[in-house]
């Protein structure tokens, strides 16, 4: 994206020498060149511009330069413009719509939080990245030993921010309570009365009857340091 956007800010986008480009002809060019210069992106590109505001006046140019205003950005919905660099003084901005496909995880059923997903929780197929441009998954690799935070729909794109740490206590777990200090390390039995990943504080409730509160460790273990 980053070499799109240098060739956006920096080429130019004309007719031959001697023949002038009408604005009618912005949209038409602009989405020409975005489609040569998507080319290389991984998965599928569909780009669609819009029509400049028709009250504009544009006086015909010999050569266009498109440009990407600050702040906006090749993904998903956003602004692009275009200025005449050969005559008459002018830029426009046009509404885009730039769509990035790719294959992804879906839920391949209705899926619960808290569950950790296995080869058949999930199926993959063309989604449409774009519309997640901070957390659409390419494969589950990405989120391993890692569980979902929230419910999932059949046929739902899977995203980064849907799970997080597996939790190596649940809520109600019997444990095994370890007190660990210089030269010793005594053990008991007690129940959690919260679920928690690992290296998360989590309360538990001793056979004696007493609560503490311990670091949750793997196989249900909670450590509490003297």
């Amino acid at each position: 994206m980053k070499l799109l956007h240098a060739l956006l800010s920096t080429a130019l986008l004309g007719a031959a020498p001697g023949a002038a480009s009408q604005p009618q002809d912005v949209p038409d060019q602009l989405r020409l060149f975005l489609e040569k210069e998507t080319s290389g992106v991984a998965g599928r590109v569909e780009v669609t511009i819009g029509a400049p505001d028709s009250r504009l006046q544009l006086a015909p140019c010999a050569s266009m330069q498109p440009f990407i205003p600050t702040g906006a950005r090749l993904w998903g919905r956003t602004t692009l413009g275009v200025r005449c660099v050969g005559g008459p003084v002018w830029q426009v901005f046009l509404p885009a719509h730039i769509k990035v496909f790719g294959q992804g995880p879906v839920a391949a059923r209705a899926l619960n939080a808290g569950d950790s997903l296995g080869e058949n929780d999930v199926r993959y197929e063309e989604v449409e990245l774009s519309r997640f441009p901070m957390g659409a998954l390419a494969d589950m690799a990405q989120v391993a030993d890692k569980q979902l935070s929230r419910p999932a729909v059949a046929g739902q794109p899977l995203l980064r921010d849907q799970f997080r740490a597996r939790q190596v206590v649940a809520q109600g777990d019997d444990v095994k309570v370890l007190y660990t200090g210089p030269g010793f390390a005594v053990s008991t039995q007690g129940r959690a009365l919260s679920g928690a990943t690992e290296g998360q504080t989590v309360r538990v409730i001793t056979d004696s009857g007493k609560t503490l509160s311990g670091t949750a460790r793997a196989a249900r273990v909670v450590e509490i340091k003297g």
